[in-house]
C-alpha cells in the first residue's frame, strides 16, 4: 500500500488547485493509519447522453483514487440537472424534464464504467433526498447563504451587471450541490476549476452540519479540437469516447500542437517525464509534432477500443491523408428519387440528408470553407445543384465520405 505522501504525489497529476493540500494529506494519513478508505464524490448532471473526452478528466482522477483503495461515490443529479448548473453560463439553462434526465443517466452510467470499476463504485441519485424536502426545509437550506456572497462570483455578477436575467432557482444550485456532500459525507469532491464556488459551499454546509469539511480537488477544463473553446457537444467541438476508432484518431490528429501536452497529461497514463521529453523534442526539433500526435491517437484509441483498432486507424489515416486514397469502408447512401430533380440535388440538402451537417447553417459553412467535394470536384457555391449518379463519392470535411446510390 502506498504511503499517504506517495498517494498525494500520485493524485496531484493534472490538478489545478487543492483546497487544501494540507487537509488532503491529513485525510490520507488518517486513512492509511485507520485503514479506512476516503469517500470521494463526483456529481454528474446528465444533461446530454454523450460522454466526451473532456468528461473523462475527472473520471480518470476517480480511477486513480479507486486504484488506491478509496470509495468512489457518483451522485447522479436527477434534481440538480433540472435546475441547471449556472457555473460559467451567461444565460439561464433550459430546464430538463425528470424523464429526460433519467434517460440520459442510463447512457452516462454505461460509459462511466468504461473507466471505473462498477462493483467498487457507489451510485446515488440526489432526487432520493431532494424529492422528500418540504418547503420549510428548502427555506432553511436557502438561509445558509447570502445573495451578496452569490453575487461575488463571476457567473452571477457578470450577468447581473449586464442586465441578463438570473432566475431565482439558479441561486439554489450551489446549495443543492453542497448539500449532496453533507448527505454522502464526502471527504473529497472533484470538479472542474469552474466548480470551485459550488465545492466551497459544500465545505461550509458540512462544517455547519458538524462534519469535517471536504477537500476540493479542481481539474482544468479540457479544450476541444478547435483549440479555442472548451470541449463541448453544443459547440460541436468534442471527441466522444465511443466514436469509431478512425473518427477518434482523425479528430485527435486535427488538434493544434499546443494542446498535446495537456491531452497526454489529462487523458492518458503516459508518465509525466516521458510527456516532458516528447514536448521538449518538439521544441528542439528532434521529434516531429505529427509523430507525437499519432502517438497520442494510438494511446487513446487503444484505451477506448484496443491496440489493433488503434493501429488500423493510424494506417487508415496515413492511407487517406498522406496517400490521398479513399477510405477502405465508405458507407453507402441511397438518394430517394423524390429528392432528385432531373438527376440533380441541392448540395445543402444532400449534406443534411447524409448527416454530414446537422442543419442548413452548418452545411453552408462546410461549402464556404471549401470542405465539400463530389468525386474530385470541389463544390464552391451553396446554391449548387450537382448531377449525381450511382458510384459518386461525396466528401464532407476531413473525414466524412459517402458512396452515393441513386
Amino acid at each position: 500500500m502506498k504511503t499517504a505522501l506517495e498517494q498525494l504525489e500520485y493524485l496531484k497529476r493534472g490538478v489545478m488547485d487543492l483546497v487544501s493540500e494540507k487537509e488532503l494529506l491529513f485525510k490520507l494519513e488518517r486513512s492509511v493509519k485507520e485503514k479506512r478508505p476516503l469517500r470521494i464524490k463526483l456529481g454528474i448532471d446528465p444533461t446530454a447522453p454523450d460522454v466526451h473526452l473532456g468528461f473523462t478528466v475527472p473520471l480518470r482522477k476517480l480511477k486513480q483514487f479507486q486504484e488506491l483503495g478509496h470509495q468512489i461515490i457518483i451522485i447522479i443529479g436527477s434534481y440538480t440537472a433540472m435546475v441547471g448548473d449556472p457555473s460559467g453560463k451567461n444565460a439561464t439553462r433550459p430546464q430538463l424534464s425528470y424523464e429526460m434526465v433519467m434517460e440520459n443517466a442510463k447512457t452516462y452510467q454505461k460509459k462511466i464504467f468504461m473507466i471505473l470499476e462498477q462493483k467498487k463504485t457507489e451510485v446515488v441519485y440526489n432526487g432520493d433526498w431532494f424529492s422528500k424536502f418540504s418547503f420549510s426545509e428548502v427555506i432553511k437550506l436557502a438561509s445558509k447563504i447570502t445573495v451578496a456572497s452569490l453575487l461575488e462570483h463571476d457567473y452571477f455578477d457578470n450577468r447581473y451587471k449586464a442586465g441578463t436575467p438570473i432566475a431565482l432557482h439558479e441561486f439554489l444550485y450551489p446549495l443543492m450541490q453542497g448539500w449532496d456532500s453533507v448527505v454522502v459525507k464526502a471527504d473529497v469532491e472533484l470538479g472542474g476549476i469552474d466548480q470551485r464556488f459550488n465545492v466551497i459551499v459544500g465545505r461550509d454546509l458540512q462544517r455547519e452540519s458538524g462534519q469535517e469539511p471536504q477537500v476540493g480537488l479542481f481539474l482544468p477544463i479540457l479544450m476541444g479540437p478547435d483549440g479555442k473553446n472548451k470541449m463541448s457537444k453544443s459547440l460541436n467541438n468534442y471527441i466522444a469516447i465511443d466514436e469509431p476508432p478512425k473518427e477518434m484518431f482523425g479528430k485527435l490528429m486535427s488538434i493544434p500542437d499546443i494542446l498535446m501536452p495537456s491531452y497526454f497529461e489529462l487523458l492518458t497514463g503516459v508518465p509525466l517525464p516521458e510527456i516532458k521529453e516528447l514536448e521538449q523534442g518538439i521544441k528542439n526539433g528532434t521529434r516531429h509534432p505529427k509523430e507525437v500526435k499519432k502517438r497520442l491517437g494510438r494511446e487513446l484509441v487503444t484505451l477506448y477500443h484496443n491496440e489493433a483498432a488503434a493501429l488500423a486507424a493510424e494506417a487508415e489515416f496515413e492511407n487517406v491523408f498522406k496517400q490521398k486514397a479513399l477510405p477502405a469502408d465508405i458507407p453507402e447512401f441511397l438518394i430517394k428519387k423524390e429528392g432528385l430533380k432531373e438527376g440533380k440535388i441541392w448540395i445543402i440538402k444532400l449534406l443534411m440528408d447524409t448527416g454530414s451537417a446537422g442543419n442548413k447553417s452548418e452545411a453552408k459553412r462546410l461549402v464556404e470553407q471549401g470542405a465539400v467535394y463530389l468525386n474530385d470536384t470541389r463544390i464552391e457555391k451553396t446554391d449548387t445543384d450537382p448531377a449525381v449518379k450511382t458510384g459518386d463519392i461525396l466528401k464532407a470535411g476531413k473525414r466524412k465520405y459517402f458512396k452515393l446510390k441513386v
